[in-house]
């Protein structure tokens, strides 16, 4: 684990879960050979062409993200047509990513060695 080692991925024609399951996958470094659980690969993965993703019409408008202030009223729901049009695809790989990573210690670190470029 002492090179350092980074992952391209081409999200041209590609699906959304394609994209985010094998970059995850990349992070927590269950492509080499000296995996380890507990221990934070040095793998970074950069991610281009996010905006030539290959997304259906009924999945821009279907699928949503929510989130829960924890107050009353609280609760924001967004689609990804409008999430995409706000932030761009990248947010919504980073989402898919971060949501496939185990949520421990490591995912933080983790998240900051993706790289999304639309």
């Amino acid at each position: 684990m002492t090179n350092d080692k980074t992952t391209i991925i081409d999200a041209t024609g590609k699906s959304l879960g394609r994209v985010a399951s094998t970059a995850a996958k990349a992070l927590m470094g269950k492509t080499r050979a000296d995996y380890t659980p507990h221990v934070s690969s040095d793998t970074s993965v950069e991610i281009k062409n996010a905006s030539k993703l290959k997304i259906h019409e009924a999945k821009l408008a279907s699928q949503q993200y929510q989130n829960y202030s924890g107050y009353p009223g609280g609760q924001r729901i967004e689609t990804l047509r409008s999430l995409a049009a706000r932030k761009g695809y990248g947010a919504a790989i980073r989402l898919a990513v971060a949501r496939m990573l185990p949520n421990n210690t490591l995912r933080r670190g983790r998240l900051k060695r993706l790289h999304i470029s639309e």
